[in-house]
């Protein structure tokens, strides 16, 4: 039996079209089951309007005392509404380029991504896109590494 801590998520769907109640948030329960199905514990889902105040304000909220992965979905492309690196950049500490870059690198499309990834506090913030196959590849991408990551950035004992 390991010593693990416990993988600890939260998702947050950026999109005025959910908050208005037009669109079904797909991409956000797409990242939910992905989440759980490799071993995190979702323990936050929540829904934000598009906007770089909005966005930070909420990853704010959600990053709080928290340690673990927060993962955002949408506003990451080249729409005026979106929004969501700007608000990530305003609340995170540091930068995670390496792993925002394997991200895009997964689908030719993911070049059109302007997602960031960074630290705030214990979490490590992720952006993805707002369609279900790109914020699924997207994650994928990376899952590997993301437990390693927060162990690291726990400064929790790791085999290196």
């Amino acid at each position: 039996m390991t010593d693990q801590p416990r993988l600890l998520a939260k998702v947050l769907t950026v999109s005025d079209g959910v908050i208005a109640g037009t669109r079904t948030d797909t991409s956000g329960a797409a990242l939910v089951e992905l989440l759980q199905a490799n071993g995190f514990d979702v323990v936050e889902h929540s829904v934000v309007a598009d906007g770089t105040d909005s966005v930070a304000a909420a990853l704010r909220s959600l990053t709080d005392g928290f340690a673990g992965l927060v993962v955002s979905t949408g506003g990451t492309g080249f729409a005026p509404r979106d929004q969501t690196p700007e608000g990530t950049r305003l609340v995170i500490e540091r930068e995670a380029p390496g792993i925002a870059e394997a991200m895009r690198l997964v689908n030719p499309l993911g070049r059109l991504s302007r997602g960031i990834v960074g630290v705030r506090g214990g979490s490590i913030i992720c952006n993805t896109p707002g369609s279900p196959k790109g914020c699924v590849e997207q994650l994928s991408a990376v899952l590997d590494v993301l437990p390693h990551a927060l162990r690291l950035l726990a400064d929790t004992p790791t085999s290196h």
